[in-house]
């Protein structure tokens, strides 16, 4: 079964590589407006204007450390206390709330894939790691979306951390439906199961990356996976962290 989702996965990988050069090539050509405002882009290639970008809620303000949801004092929360994920820590880069909302939705499912590069940009100094590892999607649900979002995020993420990325390593080996669709109850059992690592990650420092956290249950599960083939720490690190 791995060997037929490996197959899957490896065409739906060629047509998403070639999906985003055309994309990239075009926001090139036509440098895109502001995702948020409209205003006109003034050269370069950035998809938010400058009064927009102050404006972006970042993730900054106490958490907990291990799932990233707001405590008084940053300490680890109940949650994490009663019922610990596989993972280690969570950082995320905004909260999942406007207008950070609307850039994500419009990098998921509009297309603006120029915003990965925006989104790396804002992200300045990322945790110690190892290796990025995207959150992988199943090949039928990249074959319809045409790219992961996860994967555009992490490629100019480890480009700027100067940190080595993943590519097929870790699978998603049982279509599941979109987590958005369902309610928290079904979030939470909905992934499990669903990942299958390639390789060892043998005493590794890994670094998941995602688009957004809700439950953190699609995170918890890869975190399992990555810990079974060796890891020796799971850190996530998301665009947006909903819950605020």
């Amino acid at each position: 079964m791995i060997l037929e989702v490996f197959g899957k996965f490896s065409r739906a990988m060629r047509w998403e590589a070639g999906r985003g050069a055309l994309s990239s090539l075009l926001d090139t050509l036509i440098p895109p407006d502001c995702c948020l405002c409209g205003t006109p882009a003034k050269g370069g290639n950035v998809p938010v204007c400058g009064g927009c970008a102050g404006e972006l809620p970042r993730h900054d303000m106490p958490a907990c450390p291990c799932c990233a949801l707001p405590t008084r004092e940053g300490q680890i929360c109940g949650r994490c206390l009663y019922d610990p994920p596989a993972f280690d820590s969570t950082h995320a880069l905004y909260g999942y709330v406007f207008p950070a909302d609307v850039l994500v939705r419009a990098f998921k499912y509009r297309h603006r894939l120029s915003l990965a590069r925006f989104f790396a940009g804002a992200v300045g100094r990322l945790p110690e790691a190892d290796v990025l590892v995207p959150m992988p999607l199943h090949p039928r649900r990249l074959s319809e979306r045409g790219f992961n979002q996860a994967l555009e995020f992490a490629r100019p993420l480890a480009r700027v951390a100067g940190l080595p990325l993943e590519l097929g390593g870790v699978l998603r080996v049982r279509h599941t439906p979109p987590q958005a669709m369902l309610d928290r109850e079904a979030r939470l059992a909905n992934p499990r199961g669903v990942f299958a690592c390639r390789r060892r990650f043998d005493g590794l420092r890994v670094m998941a990356i995602d688009d957004v956290m809700t439950t953190g249950a699609s995170l918890d599960a890869l975190a399992c996976c990555l810990k079974a083939a060796g890891a020796a720490e799971v850190h996530n690190f998301v665009l947006a962290r909903a819950g605020w």
